[in-house]
């Protein structure tokens, strides 16, 4: 790597145009900027032609310059990168399970119409890779519903997201044989969550694999497109429901208790978070918790 000094020295030189003016303007002697020339020049070749009251660059010495225009546009992007002062510049890397992620993702995306200088990348995953996503600094926050235990990473709360039974819209439903009639729609945590709700809705009866399946899809976006259509009930968290399109198609069927689960915000706890994430936290905790 080739000597900051020396670069800085190169690139005062060119601005100055004489080694007179570019010690002054350094502060350095002209021994001084001549031996940071020379040291370049060992390394790259000639870069100057030396006139009278002239300095004229080589074909070296362009490509030199245009280096140095290359590292000084890195180092400017690192400063704002790293930078505290700045709360809407930056790119803010959100991991998180499809439910809540169905609701966070618009409200990202206009955080960032709202501040071009944001930068939003999300990715919807399961809690296990949550966890090592955010462990592996793939991703600076992560929301999860499992709380880790594991002294590397933060963990708050920050939101409550309760499970629904959601049926069809034109379905009556007032007992377990009516969703024994209708059927289930099935997804990747429906039997979990559904043994959890339908054991507190129904006590004493068989449970959700008595109950035929009519489908199955693991998008959390399509779950409700069956339901919709008359199809069969299932189980979700409240705002993968709220995220649907045509909320007029379906029907929560409310219980005697409320089951819910927390999402807990997680980060490495080693560094603290950058100002721009603990705004965007914010401003998405403020929008959720309005729901």
């Amino acid at each position: 790597m080739l000597n900051p000094q020396w670069l800085r020295t190169f690139l005062a030189l060119r601005d100055q145009g004489s080694f007179t003016r570019c010690a002054e303007h350094l502060d350095l002697t002209q021994a001084a900027v001549s031996q940071h020339v020379r040291k370049l020049e060992e390394q790259l070749g000639p870069l100057l032609i030396r006139r009278p009251r002239q300095l004229e660059l080589t074909p070296a010495g362009h490509a030199l310059l245009d280096y140095c225009r290359e590292v000084g546009a890195a180092d400017q992007r690192l400063r704002r990168k790293l930078s505290e002062a700045d709360d809407t510049y930056g790119e803010i890397g959100l991991i998180c399970p499809g439910s809540i992620g169905l609701v966070l993702h618009p409200m990202m995306l206009a955080l960032q119409q709202e501040n071009p200088g944001l930068i939003m990348r999300q990715r919807f995953a399961p809690d296990n890779e949550i966890l090592q996503a955010v462990l592996e600094n793939r991703y600076e926050l992560g929301l999860t519903a499992l709380k880790p235990d594991d002294q590397r990473i933060s963990v708050s709360r920050f939101t409550e997201e309760p499970l629904e039974l959601v049926a069809p819209a034109s379905e009556r439903i007032n007992s377990w044989e009516d969703l024994a009639r209708i059927g289930f729609i099935d997804h990747p945590d429906a039997r979990a969550m559904g043994s959890r709700l339908l054991s507190r809705y129904y006590p004493g009866e068989k449970g959700i694999d008595s109950i035929p399946s009519h489908g199955f899809t693991n998008q959390i976006s399509m779950i409700l497109e069956p339901v919709a259509r008359g199809l069969g009930f299932t189980i979700l968290p409240r705002y993968a429901r709220l995220a649907f399109q045509r909320p007029e198609s379906i029907q929560v069927i409310d219980g005697p208790v409320l089951v819910k689960d927390t999402l807990w915000l997680i980060h490495r706890s080693e560094w603290p978070l950058s100002s721009r994430a603990k705004w965007v936290i914010e401003e998405l905790s403020l929008q959720v918790s309005s729901l």
